[in-house]
């Protein structure tokens, strides 16, 4: 079963690009959208279906380890989700037939990518898969050719480069230690040589490329670029998903469970994170264009996780896992937000947007879950995850940073409610209500991420009783 999570999008790849016409039409986008359903329910209700007993045995000829453990079944469950609303928004947004079967196609590589990476048990196929999914996203983040998106894209490939030669590097120096790249093989040689300084040395490089590829400051310098000028499909896969597995992912796998951090790496990462949440959320305070702000705020969203890895206890691990599902949501609801405002009036410039009044209800209210959710405000899912954060911190006596981090949550919620306000709240006769209507798969990609955010808030004391159980499986 595991390996067709990787194999039916392989599968449906291939399928969709013989040469048959009939396959290049509307026919791609339904396949696509019912291998994403497959792969949310399979995560849900984990049953053993009827042509896995195939795949697996086809699984065989590849050589990769695959595991599956609750971290990967979540990770699985939010490529799922989010890549499911991508594909649904640029069903609605991209115009022409020729670009929305590229769209697909681009979008099952980027899948089969994150699929594999969250699954792999050695280093290099991490990287190699990670590398897979940024190749599809370079090449999707210019698919209408705007100059702006490809300045963007040509800033992320750039840093990424860098990235993967830090991350190269790293992984010549694990080998040549330990002759080994499996995780548990690295985990045995820390366990060994816990001060051994080629070890050491290692750990700071692929922590520099992983940091690159989080976008964490100062590491940050193409995210505002690539969040805000890709087309509104892409946003939402490169700021809900694509990132977080590139970069956070990587963090919570392997500075968790794999490496083991001395205290110098601890507070290292603990240092990135909060600089991350505070200088972000004062660069949230001065943009103009909503996707930008949006980029911002991911940055010090993810921060919080970083500050939480960095603290190192298991209370603050189960905050990081929530607080990366968390914000995988409640970003990619944001970002499709913007792509109902874009599609709308053909801007997220605040300076051109402001004033609707009531003119997009769905939109306005589902914005205002997602805001206050970043924001971490009872009983939306964001409290939860922000709150077990900063419980850890001054559980562990790390009372500067989660006092930071608190304040932090209330400049969050500031720009936010300003942004609310001026866009939605003010009743204005600058903005026409003419031009295109919002297409309903937009819609309904707002409802179903909104819903998702209030329900995992009111039910998390109940999902907490199952999170616990996961927490020392998943920490050595």
């Amino acid at each position: 079963m595991i390996s067709s999570f990787i194999l039916v999008p392989f599968f449906l790849l291939v399928m969709l690009n013989l040469p048959f016409a009939f396959l290049r039409g509307r026919i791609a986008f339904w396949l696509t959208g019912a291998v994403l359903l497959r792969q949310v329910a399979l995560t849900i209700i984990h049953p053993w279906f009827f042509w896995s007993t195939f795949l697996e045995s086809v699984g065989k000829f590849f050589a990769f380890n695959l595991s599956l453990d609750a971290l990967s079944l979540l990770m699985l469950f939010t490529i799922g989700v989010v890549a499911l609303v991508s594909l649904i928004v640029a069903q609605s947004t991209i115009t022409t037939q020729k670009r929305r079967f590229n769209f697909v196609n681009l979008l099952l590589i980027a899948v089969i990518g994150m699929n594999t990476a969250v699954l792999t048990t050695d280093i290099f196929s991490l990287y190699v898969f990670i590398e897979l999914t940024a190749v599809a996203v370079f090449v999707l983040m210019a698919l209408e050719q705007n100059q702006f998106a490809v300045e963007g894209t040509f800033k992320y490939l750039a840093l990424s480069m860098l990235a993967s030669v830090f991350i190269l590097a790293s992984i010549a120096f694990f080998m040549l230690v330990t002759g080994d790249i499996s995780f548990a093989g690295i985990h045995d040689a820390f366990s060994v040589e816990a001060n051994d300084m080629v070890l050491r040395l290692a750990t700071a490089l692929f922590l520099c490329g992983v940091l690159i590829k989080c976008g964490l400051i100062p590491f940050h310098g193409w995210v505002p670029d690539a969040y805000s000028e890709a087309p509104a499909a892409v946003s939402v896969l490169v700021a809900g998903i694509v990132t977080k597995i590139a970069g956070v992912y990587a963090l919570l796998r392997l500075f968790s469970s794999v490496f083991v951090l001395n205290d110098s790496f601890r507070n290292v990462i603990m240092s990135i994170g909060i600089v991350s949440i505070v200088v972000a959320a004062f660069a949230a305070l001065r943009q103009g264009n909503i996707k930008r702000m949006l980029s911002y705020s991911s940055i010090s969203q993810i921060g919080y996780i970083a500050l939480a890895i960095g603290c190192g206890t298991p209370l603050a691990f189960l905050g990081a896992v929530v607080h990366f599902f968390n914000h995988a949501i409640f970003k990619s609801l944001l970002f499709v937000n913007a792509a109902s405002l874009e599609k709308k009036f053909g801007s997220t410039d605040t300076r051109i947007i402001t004033g609707l009044g009531g003119q997009l209800p769905v939109t306005s209210f589902t914005s205002l879950v997602g805001m206050l959710s970043t924001a971490g405000l009872p009983p939306l899912s964001g409290f939860w995850s922000k709150f077990i954060i900063i419980f850890a911190l001054f559980s562990s006596g790390r009372y500067a940073y989660g006092s930071i981090a608190l304040l932090a949550s209330a400049m969050t919620l500031a720009y936010f409610l300003f942004l609310e306000r001026s866009v939605f709240f003010i009743k204005s006769e600058m903005i026409s209500e003419e031009g295109s209507g919002i297409p309903f798969g937009i819609k309904f990609s707002e409802i179903l991420l909104a819903a998702i955010v209030v329900a995992v808030g009111a039910g998390f004391p109940f999902i907490l009783n199952v999170a616990l159980l996961h927490v020392k499986e998943l920490l050595r």
